[in-house]
């Protein structure tokens, strides 16, 4: 199948301007991703990764491996790949609202993200989750789920992206442990953080994460409003208090109508992926019952455990390149 896929690299440099600087999209530990043009026209997104790197490598390995397996409409679709003249090149559609960190953080993009699009935004990223650790011939753990590593289609439906930190799972393989932990601060699980395990319910913890960013517009781990750096916290504080509403990003409510009854339920669900104990947090199919159905009565959160960074020799944090972010 792999070799079905394989461009050459003139093209891809054609494509990319020779991957100019005005065609880069972003990057990060791993390499530059840039945007291209292929002679048919179709737009792609070129991910060049950088020559020294031997964990680019790994990565290359990782990613071909799974994405070339995974088909999901809330997956970003792998188009090809070059090993040409010392390239390692990955090649994606093109999602042209780039990634969902870009609209989110940012106050003049989000103030046009409505409830509507954000609720599909939630949903999306839970349906693609649950193809990956349920459905697929795979079961997969991402590890390294974020916002900048969500992509935005034309019509703002995302797809979950960059699959270089991504662990294979056995089907009977509840959970596993590394000494290398990697990852993105404020998204890592505490007991993955702390003690390197890894599982779907550290996925389910991202995911978790996600929601509170996507419903208040702020990110996690960054002081806004005078708000506490935690966002986890702050957003489990307003909803023992019965005031969680006063979290959700003013500028939702601008950009047209909401149930606060749905986005009160998100915030519920969100809460419950955030959980300290893993076992405690749903799997992503009990997430998508929950989020559609407002009949089913969700058992009460306890407190998020606040984060802390460690910075123990030898157990670094790295965060990895986004394909359009």
């Amino acid at each position: 199948m792999v070799d079905s896929m394989m461009i050459d690299v003139a093209t891809l440099r054609a494509a990319t301007g020779d991957f100019d600087e005005s065609n880069k999209l972003g990057e990060g530990g791993f390499g530059a991703v840039y945007k291209g043009v292929l002679p048919d026209g179709d737009e792609i997104a070129v991910k060049r990764l950088w020559q020294c790197s031997t964990q680019g490598l790994d990565e290359l390995k990782n990613e071909l491996a799974l994405v070339a397996k995974l088909k999901h409409k809330n997956l970003v679709r792998l188009v090809g790949i070059c090993l040409e003249q010392q390239e390692r090149l990955l090649v994606y559609e093109f999602l042209p609202n780039r990634s969902l960190d870009l609209i989110l953080f940012d106050a003049e993009k989000r103030e046009q993200l409505s409830w509507e699009q954000r609720y599909r935004i939630i949903n999306g990223i839970a349906r693609g989750l649950q193809y990956l650790h349920e459905d697929s011939q795979l079961r997969v753990v991402h590890r390294d789920l974020k916002a900048s590593n969500v992509l935005l289609d034309a019509n703002m439906n995302p797809k979950i992206s960059d699959f270089g930190l991504a662990r294979i799972f056995g089907r009977d393989q509840t959970q596993a442990v590394t000494d290398r932990v990697v990852g993105t601060h404020g998204y890592m699980a505490p007991e993955y953080m702390m003690r390197g395990n890894y599982s779907t319910k550290s996925d389910a913890f991202s995911f978790g994460v996600m929601v509170m960013e996507i419903i208040t517009g702020r990110k996690n781990g960054c002081c806004n409003s005078g708000m506490s750096d935690d966002l986890l916290t702050t957003v489990w504080e307003h909803w023992d208090a019965g005031t969680a509403m006063e979290t959700v990003d003013p500028f939702m409510a601008a950009a047209g109508i909401f149930s606060e009854v749905d986005v009160l339920r998100c915030i519920h669900v969100g809460l419950l992926c955030v959980q300290p104990d893993p076992a405690a947090r749903p799997v992503m199919s009990s997430v998508l019952v929950m989020l559609g159905c407002d009949t089913i009565t969700l058992q009460a959160p306890s407190k998020p455990m606040l984060f802390l960074p460690r910075n123990t020799a030898g157990n670094t944090t790295l965060s990895t390149v986004s394909l359009q972010g």
